[in-house]
């Protein structure tokens, strides 16, 4: 088992709530996602979320980790997957990222290109998988609802017949500071934005549905 930190992973994602300013396009477009989730949810009482980017290894990952535990926060019934449109690695300053905030990453099966942890927290009983892969992975349940995270992934990601729908919410990706000394606090800083993005697009949903 990795060891994670002590900071409160609730406390995280409510400040990163707290902290995020929304452009009126942004906001725009979470709400439009969130209302999306929240009429599929009404008809299934269920969404599967697939978050893709082209390696599957940095945005794609946080916005599936986040969705995961706001999903548990916020008591909605809601699968997160993510995927690419290559196969590379769960990055290691991602996983490094989200265990610094009280992720547990248990490593499940070793591979130097491409490792798969089991990834939960303390107040939730159910794991998810992470690894590089691509979205169409039987891993990721279809129908699902497609959110690309990277312009690379807008351009080049193929027509997904199985998406009820597709959104494009892209995030800067961290890999500039990859090898510097703002290394760790642009992985943070990335992380903190998805998680307050993430937040801002369940709870409109939970408010949807009430």
């Amino acid at each position: 088992m990795l060891k994670t930190s002590t900071i409160s992973l609730e406390n995280f994602f409510e400040n990163a709530f707290k902290k995020t300013k929304l452009t009126n396009d942004r906001q725009i477009l979470l709400s439009k996602i969130a209302e999306a989730i929240a009429k599929e949810y009404s008809v299934n009482e269920v969404v599967n979320l697939n978050f893709i980017c082209t390696h599957n290894s940095r945005r794609s990952q946080l916005g599936q980790v986040w969705s995961y535990f706001a999903a548990n926060y916020f008591n909605l019934n809601i699968n997160a997957f993510s995927g690419g449109t290559e196969v590379t690695a769960f990055y290691r300053n991602t996983v490094k990222t989200l265990q610094k905030v009280g992720f547990e990453f248990n490593l499940t099966d070793f591979s130097h290109q491409n490792p798969t942890y089991e990834i939960s927290f303390h107040k939730r009983k159910k794991s998810i998988l992470g690894f590089s892969k691509l979205y169409s992975n039987p891993i990721n349940i279809e129908p699902f609802m497609a959110i690309t995270t990277c312009n690379n992934a807008d351009k080049n990601c193929p027509f997904i017949p199985t998406a009820s729908h597709r959104f494009h919410l892209p995030f800067v990706d961290p890999k500039h500071s990859d090898g510097t000394k703002k290394q760790e606090e642009t992985y943070l800083e990335t992380s903190e934005q998805i998680a307050g993005e993430v937040y801002f697009i369940f709870a409109t949903v939970k408010k949807l549905l009430s």
